[in-house]
Formats: C-alpha cells, sequence, structure tokens
C-alpha cells in the first residue's frame, strides 16, 4: 500500500511539473510541413538558402503559455511591443500530450504530441500528422 501511494505520488508531482515547465514565452525557431520534410534540397539549392538574409521587416511568431491553462499565439514585427493575428486558448496537458482548447466549449480543436521539453526547447508535432513538427526556444 505504501508502494502504491508513493508511486501515485511520484506520478503526480512529475505530472504537474512538466505542465509549470510548459509555461512562459516561446520562440518559434523551425517548422517543417510534411511536405518539405519530405523534399530534399539540391546543392544549388542549399547554396542559395545561405545567401538570402532576412528581410529589414524581420518577424516573430511566438506563443505563450501562463500558470492559469491560457495559450496565446502571435506574429511579432521588429520594432513593435504588439504583435498581430494574435490568437488565444485554453490549453491542457495529458501526459505527453497538448491540447488547445475552445475557450466556449472546452473542446480540444487541435491536438500535439510533445517530442522534447526542457527548459530551453519546444519540440512537438501533430497528433493527426507526424511529419508536422515545430520547434521553440523558450524568451522567458
Amino acid at each position: 500500500m505504501k508502494l502504491f501511494l508513493a508511486s501515485a505520488m511520484v506520478f503526480c508531482f512529475s505530472h504537474l511539473s512538466s505542465g509549470q515547465a510548459l509555461t512562459g514565452s516561446w520562440q518559434l525557431i523551425d517548422e517543417k510541413t510534411c511536405f518539405q520534410s519530405e523534399m530534399k534540397e539540391s546543392a544549388t539549392e542549399l547554396e542559395l538558402k545561405d545567401g538570402m538574409g532576412a528581410s529589414r521587416h524581420s518577424v516573430a511568431k511566438m506563443i505563450t503559455f501562463s500558470k492559469k491553462g491560457t495559450y496565446e499565439e502571435g506574429i511579432y514585427s521588429q520594432g513593435k511591443k504588439k504583435g498581430s493575428d494574435k490568437n488565444k486558448f485554453n490549453y491542457r496537458v495529458t501526459g505527453q500530450e497538448l491540447q488547445l482548447l475552445d475557450k466556449k466549449s472546452g473542446m480540444a480543436t487541435q491536438r500535439f504530441i510533445i517530442d522534447e521539453l526542457s527548459a530551453s526547447t519546444l519540440r512537438f508535432h501533430n497528433a493527426l500528422k507526424d511529419c508536422e513538427v515545430k520547434t521553440f526556444t523558450r524568451i522567458e
């Protein structure tokens, strides 16, 4: 009985700590669609890719997870404090699955599988498509 209680407490603490580690702001550093995952770049494409720099008006996609269970994503332009195209959801983490919930109904609208969650990196893929992978780095 003691062993069962101890293992239940360890499971609860590990589940809570994974949700708390997710809180904060994250910036998208890599995103691959299924099409991009399957395509192989030629040597010429790789060479040209290095020469193509960022534009003057750099943008960054950011997501923020709060302790209250809300999730916000938006696109931020260089030199602007407010983001554009902001979307707000509620979220829930169940094991390794991240669910984005509709605010009114509470139903899961999107599901992702968390592949990596560390102090500096968050990587997940769409639960329905393994080839759609997004990688984020912590900014706060």
